[in-house]
């Protein structure tokens, strides 16, 4: 995969998330950061800093980016299991999953 396919996202605590950019552009918020016109770092360099999201957190929202890609328009015919290093991710998530979140 080329480097310019890809983005960084970076943690709170400084942690690196390389994503596929189609998958990060899932969000509009980055997907602006990275078209708008004009000379932003986050467009020249693919790297988007988010100074106040945990690890853990920015770890689910990459999560969520692949499982929208994949399975967003399915999701409304049936409930969808993702299996992923034998940890099971559901989306949505459920009440108790984001309670637990620190």
């Amino acid at each position: 995969m080329k480097k310019e396919d890809t983005v960084k996202l970076i943690s709170a605590e400084g942690f690196e998330f390389v994503v596929d950019k189609e998958a990060a552009m899932v969000s509009q918020t980055i997907h602006n950061m990275l078209t708008s016109p004009g000379s932003f770092s986050e467009r020249q360099h693919g790297e988007v800093t988010f100074p106040e999201i945990s690890t853990t957190i920015l770890e689910k929202i990459c999560q969520y980016f692949y499982w929208h890609l994949q399975f967003a328009r399915l999701y409304w015919e049936q409930p969808i299991t993702l299996t992923c290093n034998s940890d099971v991710i559901e989306f949505p998530p459920t009440t108790e999953w984001v309670m637990g979140l620190p």
